[in-house]
């Protein structure tokens, strides 16, 4: 997978100079760095364009592009950034439980992630989930609380699964539950093109982006862009047209869409 991948446009992209190395700092300062520079979207599967896994078109899309993309397409390119400096990497698949109630039986495995196995011991590694992005690789450890950048997390054993949880002023969240069997490129194709091409899916009916920086998290729901920083304050804006969303995307989000802001607009549900 690496083989074919230019490390040296990554690193560019993402705006890393530090040493090329197979190191825990190395890891967490790359991670950090992904989800500034390229945020998570789901443009294409909204505008109903296809969503390609081969490594030839994430890095057109994601490194010479000014675009990102969902969890399949994020982490399908961090994992080629991580194993060509040298990273021994497994790939996983998740359940999302993010906008489930509390009770509510698991969904379909339709969420990518990444092992990452170090001297140190084993981290989940995760620069596409863009309900919550967060900023650094997370220890696989049981139940210990890791707060990472604006984030505390835990992985809570559920038998033979983990489940990921972000700690919010209301409580601790499920974000997502996986096992540690290593995952082949056809799960991936199949959950893609469900999660790209069902007339149901959350991402062909809704426009999601995450932005996560040192200075503030930015999300946007459809026409509501949130911005949140650090000690807790919160900035909620309703986008009111295409020049607005515009805007949105380029200055907030640092993207460039593939469309008009008039056809992206015209796409989102406003009540």
């Amino acid at each position: 997978m690496a083989e074919a991948f230019d490390l040296d446009a990554y690193l560019a992209r993402i705006g890393y100079a530090g040493p090329r190395e197979a190191s825990l700092s190395v890891l967490n300062a790359v991670h950090a760095l992904h989800p500034a520079a390229i945020p998570f979207e789901n443009l294409d599967p909204l505008l109903e364009r296809p969503v390609r896994l081969d490594l030839d078109s994430l890095q057109a899309k994601m490194v010479a592009q000014r675009r990102g993309g969902y969890c399949f397409e994020q982490n399908a390119l961090f994992r080629a950034a991580l194993e060509a400096l040298g990273f021994a990497v497994t790939p996983y698949v998740a359940r999302v439980r993010w906008a489930s109630p509390a009770g509510a039986p698991d969904g379909p495995r339709n969420h990518m992630a990444l092992g990452v196995d170090l001297p140190a011991g084993r981290f989940l590694a995760d620069v596409g989930f863009g309900g919550h992005l967060f900023a650094g690789a997370l220890r696989l450890e049981p139940e210990a609380e890791q707060t990472i950048g604006p984030s505390v997390l835990r992985l809570v054993p559920v038998g033979q699964a983990f489940t990921l949880q972000t700690r919010l002023p209301d409580g601790w969240r499920d974000v997502y539950r996986f096992t540690l069997e290593p995952q082949v490129t056809a799960d991936y194709e199949v959950a893609n093109w469900f999660t790209s091409t069902h007339p149901a899916s959350l991402f062909r009916n809704h426009l999601l982006a995450e932005r996560l920086t040192p200075e503030r998290r930015v999300s946007l729901f459809d026409t509501t862009l949130t911005e949140r920083y650090p000690g807790g304050r919160v900035v909620e804006r309703r986008l009111d047209g295409p020049q607005a969303l515009a805007r949105a995307l380029d200055e907030d989000l640092g993207l460039s869409a593939p469309a008009s802001a008039e056809a992206v607009f015209a796409r989102l549900p406003r009540g």
